[in-house]
């Protein structure tokens, strides 16, 4: 007998025909909604990267925080918690909106994380986690992780949610800590701004004081008769602790010559360079030796240097030049330089007192030179016998000395563009720079004041070679 099969077709029951166009319109359904999930958690996430780009405001950031995280996850809110400097915590931005029915409300979530918060003492993020989750309830879901910035724990974001069937996936984790990482470059970024605002405004304000200070230093040498004056200060930074000054006695019949050392540079060192300028001039207007001068600069400007642990240095001068002689007192400051033209021979001017403002009640000697034709006279600041060599050596006061000597016998103008003392200090100032080395900077503040005598038979000499 032969058996005959029914169709293929016929061997599915009618029931499991539509039992599998019911999966598989299950399964699109489903593959629709997770797609509309990757749609709309790639659009929220999106919007976080134009905020973070897009917004100056820190704050208004920091809000979408909680709204953003709680969104990709799925949850009932967020809350971001900050870490301070100083181990102290606070509640930054909440997001949890007001419930249907039997969810958690605002301010609940509000006065149970102000309340953990209140009973951890540092920013400790395993006990907030602890303690908030105890403040909000044994049926509240909390999740939490870390705001990192420079590798440095910054605060805490959480989710939290009471559905019973809520699930904390791999992949809800991997969107909070994207959310949290972006917080972080949000917090950086504004740290990287607010500091390069306050250097703007501190390199802004070393820009005010550099151009006060250069108001304060002589614009210009003055006209005396007999005697050509250069000068130059070059500042190691903006502002500096170099001073020096010219300053008419007696209507003019004298003047004074003066070069100053603040110990230090920088702003504090400008700053007292500005009181030491002011306090003196008002001295010499009383007309009293060099050393007495001193003595009461020392006594007035004590107590305020005492208390900035800060000393100055000052050669002091008087110049008077119908005799030509010139009177001077030394505070601890580096001699000044005399090149006799007939000897050709370099003498130190020096007398012996202490810094000022490091005894009250210091005394100072004094001294005087006559100075003749063709006699140059440099004041100058450590910054040129300290100044250093690539290998580490000194340019000291023997060079210094070499320097001086090459120039005094050998600049001498062929114009009237440059003035003798001009050329001296310019070839000082270069055999400096050509020690240190080329490409390289000075590290101290240096100041140079260069004096030279008239002399008529070189003047005539010059003439003659024009």
């Amino acid at each position: 007998m032969t058996l005959s099969l029914p169709p293929r077709n016929r061997l599915i029951a009618p029931d499991t025909d539509q039992a599998s166009v019911m999966v598989m319109k299950d399964l699109k359904d489903l593959l629709r909604r997770m797609s509309q999930d990757q749609n709309k958690i790639h659009e929220l996430l999106s919007f976080l990267g134009y905020a973070l780009r897009s917004f100056s405001n820190l704050n208004q950031f920091l809000e979408l925080i909680p709204l953003i995280a709680s969104r990709v996850t799925d949850s009932d809110g967020g809350a971001l918690i900050l870490f301070k400097a100083s181990g102290q915590m606070r509640l930054e931005s909440l997001h949890c909106p007001e419930p249907n029915q039997g969810g958690l409300k605002p301010q609940q979530v509000r006065t149970a994380i102000e309340r953990a918060i209140q009973q951890v003492l540092t920013g400790s993020p395993n006990a907030l986690d602890e303690m908030v989750s105890r403040y909000l309830g044994a049926d509240v879901h909390l999740y939490g992780t870390s705001v990192l910035v420079k590798n440095s724990v910054r605060g805490r974001l959480y989710i939290f949610s009471r559905k019973p069937d809520y699930e904390w996936t791999n992949n809800k984790r991997n969107l909070m800590r994207l959310v949290a990482d972006q917080t972080s470059v949000g917090l950086d970024n504004h740290e990287l701004t607010t500091e390069l605002i306050k250097k703007e405004r501190q390199d802004r304000e070393m820009e005010i004081g550099a151009e006060i200070q250069r108001q304060l230093l002589p614009r210009n040498c003055p006209k005396i008769q007999g005697i050509e004056i250069a000068a130059k200060c070059c500042t190691a930074s903006r502002v500096g602790g170099d001073y020096y000054d010219f300053i008419p006695m007696q209507k003019g019949d004298r003047w004074s010559f003066v070069v100053g050392d603040v110990m230090g540079k920088g702003v504090p060192a400008g700053l007292i360079m500005t009181m030491t300028r002011g306090m003196l001039r008002a001295e010499v207007l009383n007309n009293h030796s060099p050393s007495k001068i001193l003595e009461h600069l020392n006594e007035v400007m004590y107590e305020d240097l005492e208390k900035s642990h800060r000393f100055v240095t000052m050669f002091y001068s008087e110049y008077d030049p119908e005799t030509q002689i010139l009177s001077f007192s030394n505070a601890a400051h580096t001699p000044a330089l005399h090149w006799r033209t007939k000897t050709r021979s370099i003498h130190a001017l020096d007398t012996m007192g202490a810094l000022i403002g490091l005894e009250a009640g210091s005394k100072y000697e004094e001294d005087s030179t006559h100075l003749n034709s063709g006699d140059v006279v440099i004041y100058y600041t450590d910054g040129f016998t300290e100044a250093a060599s690539p290998e580490g050596d000194r340019f000291d006061e023997e060079n210094l000395r070499k320097a001086l000597d090459w120039a005094c016998q050998n600049c001498f103008p062929l114009s009237d563009d440059v003035t003798r003392p001009q050329m001296i200090l310019d070839y000082i100032f270069q055999e400096v720079q050509n020690f240190i080395g080329e490409g390289h900077t000075h590290t101290d503040d240096m100041t140079l004041v260069v004096l030279s005598i008239e002399d008529k038979n070189l003047i005539q000499s010059s003439s003659r070679l024009i």
